[in-house]
């Protein structure tokens, strides 16, 4: 009897214990992520562990069924790259000099297909390559909008797909070694835990921490399924949408849809803080990432009954991309839908800094070629060599201004 009474107290108890306020929790998981004690979640370092764990604590505590190789965890091992030029090989044996660990929890409604949900969660560490800190004392990148941002967003949807949308399973992927070339998502769909067949989409988060006061988000990967449009724009009360077609990008989607997978890739663009120190969890907009939270499980609410989407090809820009030998020094604003380039972040001591150019600057000409698009920007920089001096004309505000640009 007194069994009985206990158990029927503890049911009471756990009945009685307040929900989990998710927006709270949003900030809570890119505070915990992003604070130093994590030292940058560089893939190999105790801080990626422990931000594994912590992800890994977070599926459990949401009851998510593990789907690693090693419960949550998917260890990969593998050698740098010496020639920046070469793929990075995976090593099966465990000979590598390098393990990062991909975190992968499941939510099976035994349906026939998959969705996968993914977002990568390492970081620069102390900087070194990829940073853009160019102070000789090393410091922690904390990277809150990258990628604590994707992170946090990830674990609410997990929270709200929960017995919601049962039409299919969900796949939640945290992803390890993206900085260094997108190796997690990459191992995955060549070691994938779950059949890659019955894949409906995938969804991407990667830096959604910082909408701006123009509310402009981009989705790439529009194209890669027929009906990716449509929907988009149905659900759509909040954002000035900036999409692009194109599968092919600097973040995770790319390697599922290399694997015919369609794709959606979120993203809030760059800022002044992108690879930087000071990429810090108080610089987010934590009412924004709701906002992309509840967008996201709105389309994927809207796609439950489609059964397994069709995929397209897209024309892949960066297959047509310029090689160039020098740079102006800049953060290009890719949320910027006007005409030419415009200038989101200036690199000290390169030659934009030095010919005085400015953040909001939006270069309209190069040398003798006039700049309408990033893709035009890029064709202009390519014929340039280091030594060369030309010209450059910026609109600033309502003026035009030109500069002696000295590569």
């Amino acid at each position: 009897m007194r069994n009985i009474l206990f158990l029927i107290f503890l049911c009471f108890l756990i009945s009685c214990q307040p929900e989990i306020n998710q927006k709270n929790r949003i900030k809570e998981d890119v505070t915990f992520l992003a604070s130093d004690a994590m030292e940058g979640r560089q893939t190999g370092t105790e801080g990626e562990k422990k931000a594994a764990k912590y992800i890994a604590e977070g599926f459990k505590e949401l009851n998510l069924q593990p789907k690693g190789t090693q419960e949550y965890l998917q260890p990969f091992t593998f050698k740098p790259k010496t020639n920046p030029h070469e793929e990075v090989k995976f090593d099966v044996n465990g000979d590598g000099t390098i393990t990062g660990n991909n975190v992968i929890g499941y939510i099976d409604n035994k349906a026939e297909n998959t969705i996968i949900i993914g977002a990568h969660y390492d970081h620069l560490g102390f900087g070194g390559e990829g940073s853009l800190y160019r102070d000789s004392i090393k410091a922690i990148h904390n990277g809150a909008d990258d990628n604590a941002s994707g992170i946090a967003i990830l674990l609410n949807l997990a929270a709200k797909l929960k017995k919601k949308n049962t039409n299919n399973n969900y796949l939640f992927m945290g992803f390890s070694g993206e900085e260094m070339g997108l190796l997690g998502s990459n191992y995955f769909v060549k070691n994938p835990t779950i059949d890659t067949k019955k894949v409906s989409y995938m969804i991407n988060m990667d830096m959604v921490g910082r909408l701006k006061k123009d509310s402009a988000l981009a989705v790439y990967g529009t194209g890669t399924s027929p009906i990716f449009k449509q929907v988009l724009k149905s659900h759509n009360n909040n954002f000035k949408l900036i999409q692009q077609e194109s599968g092919v990008g600097p973040s995770d989607h790319t390697s599922f849809y290399l694997a015919d997978i369609p794709v959606l890739h979120f993203f809030t663009g760059q800022h002044e803080d992108y690879h930087k120190p000071g990429d810090d969890s108080e610089k987010l907009n934590y009412d924004g990432m709701y906002l992309i939270a509840d967008y996201i499980f709105n389309i994927i609410t809207d796609l439950d009954n489609n059964g397994k989407l069709a995929f397209r090809k897209t024309k892949n820009e960066s297959e047509n991309s310029p090689r160039f030998k020098v740079g102006l020094g800049v953060i290009p604003d890719y949320m910027f839908d006007g005409k030419g380039m415009r200038i989101d972040g200036i690199s000290e001591d390169k030659p934009a800094q030095k010919a005085g150019l400015q953040k909001g600057d939006i270069v309209i000409k190069l040398g003798d070629s006039t700049v309408t698009n990033m893709m035009s920007y890029m064709r202009a920089l390519s014929v340039f060599e280091k030594g060369n001096t030309t010209k450059v004309i910026v609109k600033r505000g309502d003026t035009e201004v030109e500069k002696e640009i000295n590569f």
